[in-house]
């Protein structure tokens, strides 16, 4: 009884989480108002304890050191593309490595959203790029503290620790990770280099998150769930910006926000291999809602039907190139 209440407990810390950073960036202008968002629910998920305030510190400075890293190779290479790609495709390729070996470290897909972001946002909006580090630190920090709100007001009861779903090895985990790599590479330059996709973050972040979340050969259905749920998290961010179009206030944005997270973060605290993908799911409505109300956002009309399409190109472009470039269970099982 306890370990179910405690499960409860858990999902509901996940939805007060986000719907409090994300409106409380919206309140003080941040830039990226979904990133101290995000990182919440990474930290939340992940662990039914709350974060340690050395870990906490850890987390922070593993992010921020990569984060230093990325912008200043991408600032110094700039005016060279191919080594900054195969820098940007090896780092991308350990991320993956750790994935597919069966790590299930929030702090990996974290290191993804950073080196996807700060690529994009260094060499497309100059502006926002010189200043994107005091951003992290920020959004970073934010994320920690309302973590410890969160499990302040809504502590679980004795010490039940909710189960954990187990994560095997994917099979030829080298392969799988350089196919990976490839994949989310090939997405983060597109962006780079058309300029009908200048604005588009989405694309890169949620190929990252589906090629954790993806199992095409399970069967059909699981692949399926997948891009179903996941279209539904940036379909749910549209319908949020529309009701904040009609009654725009901060207490409508924190209840519509808060249904969000109970809706899919609720469940991807659940001990289910569906978890993971509600997970992803709630990464693409906090993306696609975090874009849309951004000082940074260039209007509405991108928000409603620009954005849904770029996840909807997003979930294809992933899908065709997983089912080609992946290992095959059959072959590694030879």
């Amino acid at each position: 009884m306890d370990a179910l209440s405690n499960q409860k407990r858990k999902g509901l810390r996940v939805a007060f989480a986000v719907a409090t950073a994300f409106t409380w960036a919206v309140a003080t202008d941040d830039p990226l108002p979904f990133l101290s968002a995000l990182f919440a629910a990474q930290m939340l998920i992940s662990s039914s304890r709350a974060i340690s305030l050395p870990k906490a510190g850890l987390l922070t400075l593993a992010i921020l050191i990569v984060a230093a890293i990325v912008q200043f190779l991408t600032t110094f290479l700039a005016e060279q593309p191919p080594v900054l790609l195969l820098l940007l495709g090896l780092l991308y390729f350990a991320c993956f490595l750790a994935q597919a070996s069966g790590k299930t470290n929030p702090l990996i897909f974290l290191i993804l959203v950073v080196s996807v972001m700060i690529p994009l946002l260094t060499i497309l909006n100059i502006d926002l790029g010189s200043s994107i580090l005091t951003v992290f630190v920020k959004s970073i920090a934010a994320g920690a503290v309302i973590t410890w709100l969160a499990y302040a007001l809504l502590p679980d009861i004795g010490v039940v620790e909710a189960p954990q779903v187990s994560v095997s090895a994917a099979p030829r985990p080298l392969w799988r990770a350089a196919a990976d790599a490839m994949i989310l590479l090939l997405a983060l330059t597109l962006c780079l280099t058309q300029d009908r996709l200048a604005t588009a973050v989405v694309i890169p972040i949620t190929v990252a998150s589906l090629l954790s979340q993806l199992d095409v050969e399970a069967s059909g259905r699981p692949a399926l769930a997948t891009v179903v749920v996941n279209l539904m998290g940036g379909v749910a961010a549209t319908l949020v910006f529309t009701v904040l179009e009609v009654k725009h206030s901060l207490l409508m944005l924190f209840l519509l926000v808060l249904f969000a997270g109970l809706v899919f973060g609720g469940r991807a605290t659940e001990p289910t291999v569906a978890a993971k993908i509600n997970a992803g799911a709630l990464t693409v409505f906090l993306l696609v809602l975090g874009s849309g109300v951004s000082p940074l956002s260039s209007g509405a009309g991108e928000t409603f039907a620009t954005r849904v399409g770029y996840i909807t190109l997003a979930i294809g472009y992933t899908l065709f190139f997983a089912t080609l470039l992946w290992p095959s269970r059959r072959v590694a099982t030879k």
